[in-house]
């Protein structure tokens, strides 16, 4: 299947005059609704007791919920501004937490339950960045995809790419160039982080403080050809390939009801990626009962590798009492949204909230996303969507100004009439 392309405008050359200011699980970011923590998770990886210790997080020191962001990550909100010692102390004594000058920098995502060699390229990379000096010169937007060969997260916009082959082999790509460099699977790793490196390099010659491969100045572009030389310099034999035909996967969808198996994966999808901590903790028992271990996705739901589905665990039925979605046909699937009212001061609705009101009475195949303003922060990436945005007198949606009254039969239209190809 050929990959939608995204929706999203693709970032362009700038020139900045500040560093990013990504949040982090140390620095706080003020939101209208309190101070946010943002956690990152490599390739979204958890054990039942780091994410046990989430979940006591929120409800010690935030509003009582926990939101899932396209990166894998999960968030905390609601936080007092005085909270910052006594949250780290708690999730570093979890494993959750680097050295203070790397923790914005672990930005990877991975296919979930991409087998053994993702997870060991997730736990390597993270070792190495975390080891590396330069490293804690990268934005907290730069971003890391260790994709198994399905294509799945090598469509998320990453600015390094490495992307499962057969026989040992792997292919790395900076940014969305055409070109990649072909190696050893077993040097993943390594040659993701000296890509980083590359990429620090050309972004210091260029001077314009770019957070990202793609917002550097053609003249200072990344090249294939360079950094395989690179990496022959580094000991690491590798061969540029001119052309590449990248896969594209869809993302997972929720499923696993387990029929006559005791255990079976879940996809689990929190509604618009948002769960109070009493949700979060049947999530976590369900996982603990099974293999212990959870994986957050970039399409902020959760992947639970082996959870319990029978009695007395009951896991599936357990999941969706508590207002999960684990069936294949939910509209769920189909909507995500930004943060909105009241926790964001720029948004002009409360989209969570007019999003609950409109999506079981809308249909369709592409997903809708409801953003707060005209910034659309959290819009998905890697396919094609509807785009809905909140005005002062209502919602936008391809120029056109929809009354709330009409907002269900629009997207239904909206989502009939547009296909990937007209995006």
């Amino acid at each position: 299947m050929p990959q939608p392309p995204s929706a999203a405008s693709r970032d362009e050359p700038v020139i900045r005059d500040r560093g990013d200011a990504c949040p982090g699980a140390l620095r706080l970011h003020a939101a209208d609704d309190g101070y946010l923590a943002r956690v990152r998770i490599p390739g979204g990886l958890l054990t039942a007791r780091q994410a046990s210790v989430l979940g006591l997080a929120a409800d010690r020191f935030g509003d009582g919920h926990l939101e899932l962001t396209s990166r894998g990550n999960v968030q905390l909100r609601g936080l007092a501004d005085d909270c910052g010692a006594g949250l780290a102390r708690l999730l570093d004594g979890a494993g959750l937490l680097p050295a203070p000058s790397h923790e914005r920098v672990r930005n990877i995502v991975a296919t979930p339950m991409g087998g053994p060699r993702v997870v060991h390229w997730v736990r390597e990379l993270d070792r190495l960045l975390c080891a590396s000096t330069r490293a804690t010169a990268l934005s907290g937007r730069f971003l890391f995809a260790l994709d198994a060969g399905r294509g799945d997260v090598a469509a998320l916009d990453p600015d390094v790419t490495v992307l499962g082959r057969a026989n040992g082999r792997a292919l790395l790509r900076l940014g969305a160039g055409a070109d990649a460099v072909e190696l050893a699977a077993c040097d993943a790793p390594r040659a993701a982080l000296l890509a980083a490196e590359y990429f620090l390099d050309a972004a210091d010659a260029a001077g314009t403080r770019a957070w990202r491969v793609a917002e550097l100045p053609d003249e200072h572009a990344v090249d294939a050809g360079e950094f395989a030389r690179r990496l022959a310099a580094a000991g690491i034999e590798a061969g540029r390939v001119p052309e590449v035909a990248w896969p594209y996967a869809e993302p997972p969808r929720p499923w696993g009801r387990g029929g006559e198996a005791d255990q079976t994966p879940l996809c689990v999808l929190p509604p618009l990626g948002r769960l109070s901590t009493a949700q979060w903790r049947v999530l976590v028992q369900v996982a603990d009962r099974g293999s212990g271990e959870l994986c957050v996705t970039p399409w902020r739901s959760v992947v639970l590798p082996r959870a319990s589905t029978r009695r007395p665990v009951a896991g599936y039925a357990r999941l969706e009492s508590a207002g999960l979605v684990v069936a294949p046909d939910s509209p769920w699937q189909s909507v995500t949204a930004c943060t909105g009212r009241p926790g964001c001061a720029k948004s002009l609705a409360d989209v969570r909230a007019d999003a609950r009101r409109v999506v079981t009475r809308s249909a369709g195949e592409l997903p809708v996303h409801w953003s707060g303003c005209a910034r659309r922060c959290g819009h998905p990436r890697g396919t094609a969507w509807v785009d809905l945005v909140a005005t002062p007198d209502g919602y936008e949606l391809d120029g056109r100004a929809i009354p709330h009254d009409r907002l269900a039969a629009a997207l239904t239209a909206a989502r009939t009439t547009t296909t990937p190809a007209s995006q």
